[in-house]
């Protein structure tokens, strides 16, 4: 091995057409256009509490709340974290296009509904598609017997968990669960996660989640080649063999997303790429939201058992014995407050997932905006301001009972945790559906407790495509019969 003085002399014999006087040069200029820019929080966004980085940036700064900027190399950032702000940016048509990354285009998800143009006709017949045939209420709750099986699955698994350990991981079971109701919906069939099909499934959805989540996933595009984008065409042809022999359900309602898509004609109908693009979008987005929700969710029961009780209260004088229906959920406002307080502490998209591209200069607030500025939207900042929430670290269901209730669908930019104005995410209904059906499950089934002893739980937080846990919750769940 070359010693170090060897080293040394070898770099100084380099001839003088050398590339590394070219490569020190781009080097030392990316780091100045990194750290040096405007404002110099670039490397805030690498951060795994990105949020929260940016939202003490943006209370430092004098009008920071308002709206801060800076750049990261060439691509200039604006981050509002005032509900005023992020109205603007949600609803404005000038900011109506998403960036779109390499990573995306890979993905194919420049043809689905989060980054087609906005103002193109085909990203207008993908929201009008969806308007009328996939996220309809009548669709949401004709898939309510997916969303009662599944959690009730998840519940006979809750309990082989605690004979067999003494105590649940909860992730891997919500994950499953997530998973399997995400392709209950979309394709009509559910998958065992311990069979190779099942197991390639949850690796593609897993891996390309986390690729997806990264910051700069651009750089990671050699590793996307495991998504193996075919797995969705043997799909459309076993529903087209089904449909020719005469296998789809008569109710139009109770038919999965595939049947939906295939059914459209003229000029409605999709081509074979385009839908491959809006189901695996579908998948991606939805599989891992509810599950990483209703961690959080379950998080603070068990850290609060006296809101767990009165939740498990309510459930008992509303559902009693008997097993919960999914139109029993109407019934439960608390079980809601308890989903709508996490959504408010933890949003699953609390920054990243925001992102906007102006396609012109525009005014926000008192700022001008240049075109190809991408702005994000710090929902975690708005939710935690004391200016706009009182008490806001503490959770506290009841502020949606005893105070003044606010929506969660986007009319209210307080608490906008799916999105406002053209973005918004067109499956937060389904997404509500099932976590309101699931928490009433597990609350009415058992009582939760933290495993670890002295009762505490890691509230570290990891922003990745959604804000998780940084430590799986583990849990102990007791039947709530043997309580009596």
């Amino acid at each position: 091995m070359a010693s170090d003085h060897e080293d040394s002399l070898l770099l100084l014999l380099l001839p003088t057409t050398s590339p590394l006087p070219t490569l020190l040069a781009v080097f030392l200029l990316a780091t100045v256009l990194l750290w040096l820019s405007p404002g110099g929080p670039a490397w805030a966004l690498s951060s795994p509490v990105a949020h929260c980085t940016l939202a003490a940036l943006s209370s430092a700064a004098d009008g920071g709340k308002a709206l801060i900027a800076f750049s990261v190399g060439l691509t200039r950032f604006v981050v509002s974290s005032h509900p005023d702000t992020a109205r603007e940016i949600l609803t404005s048509p000038t900011f109506g296009d998403r960036p779109v990354k390499d990573a995306a285009r890979h993905l194919l998800f420049h043809r689905a509904m989060g980054f087609a143009p906005s103002g193109d006709a085909h990203w207008r017949g993908l929201r009008r598609r969806a308007a009328a045939h996939l996220f309809v209420q009548r669709r949401v709750a004709g898939a309510a017997h997916h969303r009662v099986s599944i959690g009730e699955a998840m519940l006979s698994d809750v309990s082989a968990d605690m004979a067999r350990h003494g105590e649940v991981s909860l992730r891997r079971l919500l994950h499953a669960a997530s998973l399997n109701h995400i392709m209950a919906t979309v394709f009509g069939k559910r998958y065992d996660l311990a069979r190779p099909e099942g197991v390639l499934l949850d690796e593609m959805v897993t891996e390309g989640y986390d690729l997806l989540g990264t910051f700069n996933w651009a750089d990671h595009l050699p590793l996307i080649k495991f998504l193996d984008l075919q797995g969705v065409p043997p799909v459309q042809r076993e529903h087209r063999a089904r449909r020719a022999n005469g296998g789809v359900d008569d109710d139009e309602f109770l038919a999965d997303f595939v049947d939906v898509l295939l059914d459209l004609e003229g000029e409605e109908k999709l081509s074979d790429s385009d839908m491959i693009a809006v189901l695996w979008e579908m998948i991606f987005r939805g599989a891992d939201t509810v599950a990483i929700l209703m961690e959080w969710i379950m998080t603070r029961m068990a850290l609060h058992p006296d809101i767990q009780a009165k939740a498990q209260s309510e459930l008992d004088a509303v559902v009693g014995t008997r097993s919960i229906a999914d139109d029993d959920v109407v019934n439960l406002p608390y079980v809601q407050s308890i989903v709508k307080e996490t959504l408010r502490m933890h949003a699953p998209g609390p920054l990243l997932s925001w992102a906007r591209l102006a396609i012109h200069d525009a005014h926000v607030g008192a700022h001008l905006v240049p075109a190809g500025t991408t702005a994000m939207v710090n929902m975690w900042a708005i939710a935690h301001d004391p200016a706009v929430w009182a008490e806001p670290e503490e959770f506290r269901p009841e502020r949606f009972q005893e105070e003044e209730d606010v929506s969660v669908l986007g009319s209210d930019l307080r608490l906008a945790p799916f999105g406002a104005g053209r973005r918004v995410c067109p499956g937060k209904m389904l997404a509500l559906a099932t976590t309101h059906l699931w928490v009433a499950q597990l609350l009415h089934r058992f009582e939760w407790a933290p495993a670890a002893a002295g009762g505490g739980v890691d509230l570290s937080e990891r922003l990745n495509m959604s804000l998780e846990m940084a430590s799986p919750l583990v849990c102990k769940a007791v039947p709530r019969s043997q309580q009596a």
